[in-house]
């Protein structure tokens, strides 16, 4: 598939099944991520992989998020079906470097974002499917320890990583009148 293709027909897609990436194919799409733009080459970033046992785990820690937090009963629901939507889940953390003047956090979350993409696009290229997901239980304290986060970091992403339990129909296209200008 050439890069233009794959950039004009990226979705995300909700409904994975197994398998999901393993050896050279997880190795391709942490890869690409580690190729992202990186002004000053800080690599704000990391990425924790969560699979089956792991899952359960997340979980929970979603759920005491939703407690922590004082997100509702619809969060909790939704805590089970996240942490086991699909057969594997990479989440990226940014890791904010305050102390370097000339890259500022914002420009570092954008890096990490662009990492998160690079995820993505590289399983879109080999065959895998994908759903980007975050929401306000990113912010729970246990779920932060258990991901290593120290103070500045932010959990980005969960990037849901499996096969297409259902191919989706075309991307779109969009009208470029109601998003493009000129100088």
């Amino acid at each position: 598939m050439d890069a233009l293709t794959l950039l004009l027909g990226r979705r995300s897609n909700k409904k994975l099944v197994a398998p999901a990436p393993q050896g050279e194919q997880l190795d391709n799409i942490l890869q690409a991520a580690l190729h992202a733009p990186d002004h000053g080459r800080l690599t704000p970033y990391r990425f924790v992989i969560i699979e089956q046992q792991g899952q359960d785990v997340l979980e929970q820690l979603l759920k005491s998020a939703v407690e922590e937090l004082n997100l509702g009963e619809e969060r909790k629901k939704k805590a089970e079906d996240v942490s086991h939507r699909a057969p594997m889940i990479i989440a990226v953390i940014a890791e904010i470097n305050t102390e370097v003047a000339k890259v500022p956090g914002w420009e570092q979350m954008l890096t990490a974002g662009c990492a998160t993409y690079a995820i993505q696009l590289a399983a879109n290229a080999q065959g895998f499917d994908n759903v980007w997901v975050s929401g306000p239980w990113v912010d729970g304290t246990d779920l932060r320890n258990a991901l290593g986060c120290a103070e500045h970091d932010k959990i980005i992403a969960f990037v849901m990583l499996g096969t297409a339990e259902q191919k989706l129909e075309k991307a779109k296209t969009y009208d470029l009148t109601e998003y493009v200008s000129y100088l």
